[in-house]
């Protein structure tokens, strides 16, 4: 061997070494003397799960995490290091050290570890599993783990996976929600189970187990699903599983929305909402932070009150509103440096939902109220009605705006700084001066520019009017020789579209930027398809929001009214199986619709059996006028929520209401000083029997008219009703182990 080969081959067999130590493509393990970095992985047996350094979103940090192998878009389940990010993942390291799985950052600082005793670290070694769980086994005892991922989860709850509280140990197994989608950090929501109690933070009780579901919590999915509670001496446990875990991809997380999802994959369509607790983002308490409103009905969901402001701008664009609002003025009470203040006023909000912690006070009427609140500098709110007089002291908390249809709307008065009440206050001499000198200058501009506008506007009045009438001689053709349609500024210019016409509309108005930004400048990626109206856009808003944006073309030969008229028609025809109108856009040469997003197939959750199964007989007319009938004695319609609390159909809220007796309280109160209460009731139990859940239990349509006019004769009990998911376990999905009661409720911690 020559003086020159023999370097070579002294690189070439340090280089095997280096390598030696590294993980290889496809294997589910680390042992010791391996070490994970930069874009290696390690994946478990069956395919099914990947472990490795991700960065989440458009953030530079990076975290060792757990993610689906064969879902396109990287879902992560578990993450190690939520808390202490690394900066450069190709020199930090994951490795067996000291019997742990441990990891370094880029400056060789531990950031992470199993932190066990073992007395056998030269055979530890750490397994991914197929169901998602990460294991630290000792390699001579691989069936005893020293440390495993399921007992120390994230935010998600895999099948076979619990949340817990270990009786001897007293140590809880928590779900967490992320901060926002780019910060894995801990955030404010968590799901946990102690020894009484299944928590959903802050005051949102889930009611007791009763061997198939926890009962205020509405409609549990149970179809596909087997849900387990059980208490022991030694710990107490929730768990799920699925029928059929071989082709079924499913999670149950603890969202930055503060809900609970369960969520299923389906190649084509990617994650489909099964389920959610609560239903509606704003039952999600204090959602929206300290002074921030919540209204199911806007886009975002949050909004600061009038003279506040978002604590954290950046949190609240990546959706995270929990840091709330601050004032951007000062109050005048108690502050002595504002001696030449004016007092503090109080600003009138409608429609509200009260907030939490109120302080019921004495007065006589709302004048005495609002001194009560304004001699206390600490108070922060009132209200009065003919529950007497409330108020606030302190932050404000759960605040939310209230559509029609919800009976604890109340008007809240929030005390503000004199000046952001103010349309003119009041400047100080410098001020006026320089308004002297400088509204001249104004006042000619204005004028100039007014002038000019008005002859503007009064030439294409008389453009607008010359082309109406030749439209009219061709037979008003909308469409001219370049395909495009009248310009919605020539519109608005003609005074068609006033804003009184905007009052008639139900839904939110969209601006064209958020629509921009959710669809990708309506990139082709984001395209559902296409009609003879235009093509379908997909969005995504912040917060995770998913719409499909209708977007009408030039050709679609559709002007603004007929659009306008359609929005309004269709806001008013919302239905649970009818895909909902969430909103619409008119700016500029657009006019778009925006709908609720709903994957293909995915319709069949909701459906009633029959529409489902195509079980459609002569019942299916007798459930159509059991509704109508309810509805019609109720003045409640069948597509709304009621008693928000629980977000109870029309068909839940009557069969809550028979069962308890309570059936009179469905009386629409129009009806009450007309309406006979036997009468009422026959009409009540007749509905009820008209949707029952068994087909073969209903009335024919003759039988019900005859229900509803022998007033002599006896009407059967009605069973329980069709809901629009199934909710009836049987009780062999379950195991025969001891159980106890538990009841959900939500962890009290504030922490701000």
């Amino acid at each position: 061997m020559d003086a020159k080969t023999s370097p070579r081959l002294m690189l070439v067999f340090f280089l095997c070494l280096l390598f030696k130590t590294q993980i290889s493509h496809g294997v589910d393990s680390i042992s010791v003397n391996q070490s994970l970095s930069g874009a290696q992985t390690i994946v478990s047996a069956g395919g099914k799960f990947e472990l490795g350094f991700f960065s989440p979103g458009n953030s530079s940090n990076y975290y060792i995490g757990m993610w689906y192998k064969n879902i396109p878009q990287q879902t992560i389940v578990w993450v190690a290091n939520r808390e202490k990010p690394v900066l450069d993942k190709f020199s930090s390291e994951l490795k067996i050290s000291d019997g742990n799985l441990v990891l370094f950052n880029e400056s060789k600082i531990l950031i992470w570890s199993t932190n066990v005793s073992s007395t056998s670290s030269g055979f530890v070694q750490a397994v991914l599993v197929d169901n998602g769980n990460l294991v630290l086994n000792n390699g001579s005892n691989s069936s005893k783990h020293l440390w495993q991922s399921f007992d120390n989860p994230a935010h998600t709850l895999l099948p076979g996976n619990k949340i817990s509280y270990n009786k001897i140990t007293r140590k809880h197994q928590i779900l967490t929600s992320w901060k926002n989608f780019e910060d894995p950090a801990p955030g404010l929501f968590t799901l946990q189970l102690d020894n009484s109690n299944f928590i959903l933070r802050n005051r949102s009780r889930g009611g007791d187990w009763n061997e198939n579901t926890f009962s205020l919590v509405p409609s549990m999915p149970n179809d596909n699903y087997r849900f387990s509670f059980v208490s022991n001496e030694n710990e107490t446990y929730f768990t799920y599983s699925i029928t059929d875990a071989s082709t079924t991809i499913s999670r149950f997380v603890m969202d930055i929305t503060g809900q609970i999802k369960l969520q299923i994959y389906l190649p084509r369509n990617g994650w489909n909402l099964f389920w959610s607790q609560p239903r509606q983002q704003c039952q999600v308490f204090s959602f929206c932070g300290t002074y921030g409103s919540c209204n199911e009905n806007s886009l975002p969901f949050c909004r600061c009150l009038r003279g506040f402001e978002p604590k954290s701008s950046n949190d609240w664009y990546m959706g995270d509103y929990s840091s709330g609002c601050s004032r951007r003025t000062k109050l005048q009470c108690g502050n002595n440096s504002l001696n030449n203040g004016e007092r503090d006023k109080f600003l009138e909000m409608s429609s509200m939902s009260l907030p939490d912690n109120e302080q019921s006070v004495q007065a006589g009427n709302i004048k005495q109220c609002e001194t009560t609140c304004f001699t206390n500098c600490s108070c922060t709110a009132y209200a009065y009605d003919n529950n007497g007089c409330s108020m606030w002291v302190g932050d404000l908390l759960n605040l939310k705006q209230l559509g029609e249809g919800y009976s604890s709307q109340r008007t809240l008065y929030i005390r503000l700084a004199a000046s952001e009440l103010q349309n003119n206050p009041k400047g100080s001499s410098q001020s006026r001066k320089l308004y002297i000198l400088v509204f001249p200058i104004i006042a000619t501009v204005i004028v100039t520019t007014g002038i000019t506008c008005s002859v503007y506007i009064l030439r294409r009045k008389i453009v607008a009017k010359k082309q109406g009438k030749k439209r009219n001689i061709q037979g008003n053709q909308a469409i001219t020789m370049n395909g495009s349609e009248r310009h919605i500024t020539d519109f608005i210019l003609s005074d068609q579209f006033r804003e009184d016409k905007k009052k008639d509309i139900d839904v939110p108005f969209v601006a064209l930027e958020s629509i921009l930004v959710a669809t990708d400048n309506f990139s082709e990626a984001n395209k559902l398809g296409r009609g003879g109206f235009g093509p379908v856009y997909k969005g995504k808003f912040l917060g995770g929001l998913e719409i499909a944006i209708k977007r009408l073309s030039s050709g679609s030969g559709q002007g603004l009214q007929e659009f306008m008229n359609e929005v309004v028609l269709i806001a008013k025809l919302q239905h649970r199986n009818l895909v909902r109108l969430l909103g619409y856009c008119v700016e500029g040469d657009e006019k778009m619709l925006l709908y609720e997003y709903m994957p293909n197939k995915s319709l069949d959750k909701f459906l009633f059996e029959y529409a489902l199964h195509g079980l459609f007989s002569i019942k299916s007319d007798v459930f159509s006028f059991g509704i109508v009938t309810l509805e019609i004695i109720s003045g409640k319609r069948n597509t709304g929520f009621y008693q928000s609390e629980q977000a109870l159909s029309l068909l839940d809220y009557a069969w809550e209401l028979w069962k308890e007796n309570k059936a009179l309280d469905l009386m629409d109160t129009t009806l009450s000083e007309t309406c006979n209460d036997n009468e009422f009731l026959r009409c009540f139990c007749v509905g009820l029997l008209c949707v029952q859940d068994d087909p073969s239990d209903r009335p024919t349509m003759s039988n019900a008219v005859l229900m509803l006019g022998n007033e002599a004769g006896s009407l059967p009990s009605p069973k329980q009703p069709a809901y629009v998911v199934k909710r009836s376990l049987s009780g062999k999905d379950f195991p025969t182990k001891s159980l106890s009661k538990n009841v959900l409720t939500d962890t009290l911690n504030e922490g701000r």
